[in-house]
């Protein structure tokens, strides 16, 4: 092939991608074909989860306010904090401040047959307890929210590291062939609306296909997925093939594999101009479904939509799936803007326990619901300051076991309370890896000629007392 040839097709190819009319699409990344794989990904052993539904509480919801109750800090509100629990602890706006202890403003209540206790702004939440598990024990180590975001989503702040979606699509490959295997939504409360960066769900050195693809939340959920006028499918599909001929010959001739990535994408992209309509189409759902869940209007940005759309997406065979809401950073205003984020996602969380219950998908989806850190049981003014030593989050599904609580904090909320029941990022994400049948130790890529893998280099270990068949 001479330089000429080769800056030609180059040329074509940089201007076809933008004459059918999918610039946006062509962003989409998907599984190759399987004319292009060289192997198909399995499992270690048999899981008991095959999608992941992870409801991102962005910002960091306090955990003395929602899931963890605490009588003790209680008692001493508006007293100082201990100095003995703080001396030489990284705080974040806090380091340096005389620390006043901060009661929880609301009350917590013992639900189901379990009697998990969970706070009274979370009533529908509650009305699952027995299909929840609680880890009271968690902490990190970022005390600011993208790292955190990243640690929580990558398990490393360094840039470039695969997110766990892509890990989880790179160990078990997609079910769907019509439609990206990680879709990630995002909404936004009217309180606590942190950023939160599209580094979130990248590939890193994992191959293209693998990175999370967003949807909107309003409106289309992918823009211009639909053929421009006077184009049909015949026209439209002769030139995808046409396009995919010339990248055929560039991959032989490079042996690039982002190359079989592109000729992916262009089939993806075609197939989704009929699976994405269809999907964002809730003309399907009865009202008692849409009521269920609290959607006044499907596509209407709410995090209760992106739920619903959740539910739709796993039923369609998406592997990973996460829906951030933002609206948890309460360093001002904690009354309103916890009751505010609380009425938001509670009965949509609920509901996508119930809805995929009664389908009965919940055996084998995981949910996850919990923020990227916790809050600190000090005061920062009407708020509270950002936490890492203790904070909680709950499970449901996937071979998660209903109704209990594992681990715990102390007395006041301050740091894990007993080592041993400790949840680092790295157990959760050894956790959830192997309710999808894959090991954490075993699950690496090759990257700067080490064996990376989404846990580390640390300990990490799986969380056993809290799954069915451990």
């Amino acid at each position: 092939m001479n330089s000429f040839s080769t800056i030609q097709r180059r040329s074509f190819l940089k201007s076809g991608t933008y004459s059918v009319g999918m610039a946006a699409l062509g962003s989409m990344l998907a599984r190759e074909s399987q004319a292009s794989q060289t192997d198909t990904p399995q499992p270690h052993f048999p899981g008991t989860a095959k999608t992941v539904i992870h409801l991102c509480m962005a910002g960091g919801p306090s955990h003395v306010e929602s899931l963890d109750p605490k009588p003790e800090l209680d008692k001493i509100n508006d007293q100082p904090f201990p100095a003995s629990m703080t001396d030489g602890q990284q705080l974040a706006q806090l380091q340096g401040s005389k620390l006043v202890a901060r009661g929880s403003f609301c009350k917590f209540k013992k639900w189901g047959q379990s009697g998990l206790e969970i706070s009274e702004l979370f009533p529908n939440i509650g009305s699952v307890a027995d299909d929840l598990c609680i880890i009271r024990s968690m902490h990190t180590e970022q005390i600011n929210h993208d790292p955190a975001h990243a640690f929580m989503n990558t398990g490393s702040i360094q840039k470039g590291r695969p997110s766990m979606g892509s890990w989880f699509l790179y160990g078990l490959g997609a079910e769907t062939d019509s439609l990206p295997g990680f879709i990630v939504f995002t909404s936004q409360g009217r309180h606590g609306a942190q950023p939160v960066s599209a580094r979130q769900w990248k590939a890193g050195f994992l191959p293209s296909r693998f990175q999370g693809v967003q949807f909107q939340s309003r409106g289309d959920a992918v823009h211009y997925v639909r053929p421009p006028g006077g184009i049909t499918d015949t026209t439209q599909r002769a030139t995808i093939e046409a396009v995919n001929a010339f990248n055929q010959d560039l991959l032989a001739d490079r042996g690039d594999s982002e190359i079989a990535t592109r000729i992916s994408q262009y089939e993806m992209a075609f197939r989704m101009q009929t699976s994405v309509p269809e999907l964002a189409d809730m003309s399907d759902e009865t009202q008692e479904t849409l009521n269920l869940y609290g959607v006044t209007k499907p596509g209407d940005g709410s995090f209760a939509s992106n739920c619903l759309m959740a539910r739709r997406l796993a039923e369609r065979g998406v592997r990973f799936i996460q829906l951030y809401h933002r609206a948890w950073d309460h360093h001002s205003n904690l009354e309103v803007g916890m009751k505010d984020s609380a009425k938001a996602v509670d009965q949509a969380s609920a509901a996508l326990i119930q809805d995929l219950k009664r389908r009965g998908m919940l055996d084998d989806t995981l949910v996850i619901w919990g923020g990227e850190f916790g809050r600190t049981p000090m005061k920062q003014g009407s708020g509270r300051d950002h936490h890492i030593n203790a904070f909680s989050l709950w499970m449901a599904g996937g071979g998660i076991k209903g109704g209990i609580s594992y681990g715990n904090s102390d007395e006041l909320g301050y740091r894990y309370l007993k080592d041993g029941e400790e949840t680092h990022v790295r157990d959760l994400h050894a956790t959830m890896l192997h309710t999808c049948g894959l090991d954490h130790m075993k699950l690496s890529a090759k990257y700067q000629g080490l064996d990376v893998r989404l846990t580390g280099v640390e300990p990490a270990r799986v969380l056993k007392p809290i799954l069915k068949n451990a």
